[in-house]
């Protein structure tokens, strides 16, 4: 059979295409709004030493910063779009670089504004909301940057603490070249002697293989080579929490834990909460390890057989307007009006639906004022109809928040992000379990939904203990060697599997791979925005219309309120374990009903 040939962009349908001159109507238009935009550095740096001695000027700077903030989005948005259909076409990396270079130099002559607006007394800042009336929208804004204060050092501490930022971010940086750049893996060799390469892309893929022998070598090919650089890996990753420890001890703060939260407003008790709820439901994750060890029919599960499929043989074939049918019918549950929006967004100009030659690979959704713009690269599977419910869940999120909010509060954190995508996800999946008569077919959106618990939920939690874990002990004067690492490591992954699977020593070493140990704090998001997501749909096909309008009243909510207590306005609360209890009730309704098809289809 030929291999699909790509196409380019020219030979994709019109009505296939996102259109940007909803934007800007040509590339002359963006030009002349980049040309435009340039006078902003020097109009920003004209309010330095006014803010904080007048009301009226502090006013205008606020409202000056949203019309940047606007017009900046715009010009990222375009010229990122542009790029991302074929980014081959240098002119639209121009653009980027132009636009990058402008914010640069925007951010550079507003560097004096917070540390002004710092020293703007309460009793001072109380005169100036009675002298303006408009500063009361910026109320929260700039209560937000009061809350820093205990935080902020002096000009000179801020200006040296800036300057050792390159050097802080030094392990990252070195983890990134020797883990991407640098290292190689043997070739794996599959049942019938054949090579396969192992490379950072190709092994997941190779886990999810049928070929146990092809998933063994590659496992053992992969860790193997880590475990040759165990040392390096567990310096870089030393060097790295001392610099979390540096910043959070300079800052004030009480932990690192508390440094990385406080900017997203989330308290501490959101991360402890969900390591407890997780641990109160192990024992579904180990029901999860026993019934893949039974499906698999082998005598000992490893660690390369988790990623097997369960269920074999089975082919969904989706086209996109499949996909979009299925999606539209699987938010009924949200009411007309948002069936009518994402009707909307389906069929004007919001979404660039095929893969061409040179055009971004992945998925994402951008929400730019004038509507989100969604790029896919779908490919008429059960994934490709995920990845369409997903991304326009993210866009509906930031399409109400931008029509509701002004600008200063329309940009939603990232704690809260991942909510509407996957609320949107298991809304399908739940009208796909329930329209699906295949008993083979259903047991393979089973396999996929619990895969989503484990692979999120349970992993990424387990990836959050690991990380506060060794926090705490680079607090307490342990040293960060390798052993501690892969004893923690390892240990961590016997309470989360069980007994059920054998354990393989070279998972031992996991913890060397795994670029998200160097985001500071970012993976327990993950788990928290599932689980969030899991209860609030399940809150909403138990409900009525009181529990959709919570839902929808949160989509508005931008960043008005703490993501937390967005999410309180929704129906959970992050900081109580029931949430996640609640959202793993749902995985145990799962499998029961995954070990009674297996019976059947066995």
């Amino acid at each position: 059979m030929a291999e699909k040939k790509i196409p380019q962009r020219s030979e994709i349908a019109e009505e296939h295409k996102w259109n940007l001159a909803d934007l800007y109507e040509s590339d002359e238009a963006f030009e002349k709004a980049l040309s435009d935009a340039g006078t902003y550095p020097d109009r920003i740096t004209a309010f330095q030493g006014k803010i904080s001695e007048n009301a009226s000027e502090l006013l205008a700077y606020l409202k000056l910063d949203d019309e940047i903030t606007r017009v900046a989005r715009d010009l990222i948005h375009y010229s990122n779009r542009k790029s991302d259909e074929d980014t081959r076409v240098s002119k639209y990396t121009g653009y980027c670089d132009k636009v990058e270079m402008l914010l640069t130099a925007i951010s550079s002559a507003a560097a004096f504004a917070v540390p002004e607006i710092l020293t703007i007394s309460d009793e001072k800042m109380q005169e100036f909301y009675a002298e303006e009336s408009g500063l009361e929208m910026y109320k929260l804004c700039l209560s937000r940057i009061f809350k820093r204060r205990d935080h902020i050092l002096s000009p000179e501490e801020e200006r040296i603490l800036a300057m050792s930022g390159e050097m802080r971010s030094t392990p990252s940086t070195v983890f990134s070249m020797l883990d991407n750049a640098d290292m190689k893996f043997p070739d794996a060799t599959d049942k019938d002697g054949n090579a396969h390469q192992v490379t950072h892309g190709s092994y997941i893929p190779l886990m999810q293989g049928e070929d146990r022998a092809l998933r063994k070598s590659a496992f053992e090919n992969l860790y193997h080579t880590y475990k040759s650089f165990e040392n390096t890996y567990s310096a870089i990753l030393s060097g790295h929490l001392k610099t979390l420890g540096f910043n959070a001890n300079v800052r004030k703060y009480e932990n690192t834990l508390e440094a990385a939260l406080d900017s997203t407003e989330v308290p501490q008790s959101v991360y402890h909460s969900l390591i407890e709820a997780v641990h109160a439901n192990m024992d579904k994750m180990y029901r999860y390890v026993e019934l893949r060890k039974k499906l698999l029919k082998v005598d000992e599960l490893h660690y390369y057989d988790l990623y097997a499929p369960m269920v074999s043989d089975v082919d969904m074939k989706i086209t996109y307007d499949e996909a979009k049918e299925m999606v539209l019918n699987a938010v009924k549950p949200l009411g007309e009006s948002y069936v009518e929006l994402m009707k909307k967004g389906l069929t004007s100009g919001w979404i660039d639906v095929y893969e061409n030659e040179g055009k971004c690979s992945g998925a994402y959704s951008a929400g730019a004022e004038v509507h989100p713009y969604v790029l896919l690269n779908h490919t008429d599977d059960l994934q490709s109809a995920f990845t369409l419910a997903h991304e326009m869940g993210h866009a509906l999120h930031s399409y109400y928040s931008n029509e509701n909010q002004p600008t200063v509060y329309s940009d939603y954190e990232i704690f809260v992000a991942e909510v509407a995508s996957t609320f949107n996800e298991s809304l399908l999946m739940q009208y796909l379990l329930k329209t699906t008569e295949d008993k083979k077919q259903k047991a393979y959106l089973i396999n996929y939904f619990l895969e989503q618990f484990r692979t999120t939920l349970y992993r990424q939690t387990m990836f959050a203990e690991f990380e506060l874990k060794i926090n705490e002990a680079q607090a307490a004067g342990e040293a960060i060697t390798s052993d501690y690492l892969c004893e923690l490591y390892g240990n961590l992954n016997k309470l989360y599997f069980g007994e059920a699977i054998t354990h393989d020593e070279e998972i031992n070493y996991e913890w060397a791979r795994i670029p998200h140990f160097y985001y500071n704090y970012y993976v327990y998001q993950y788990s928290t925005g599932f689980a969030a997501a899991i209860a609030l749909s399940q809150r909403v096909l138990n409900g009525g219309e009181a529990e959709v309008n919570d839902y929808i009243g949160f989509l508005k909510g931008g960043n008005s309120k703490t993501p937390v207590d967005l999410l309180k306005g929704a129906g959970v609360d992050m900081t109580d374990p029931k949430v996640v209890s609640d959202a793993l009730k749902l995985f145990g309704e799962l499998l029961d009903e995954m070990e009674q098809l297996a019976e059947e289809i066995a």
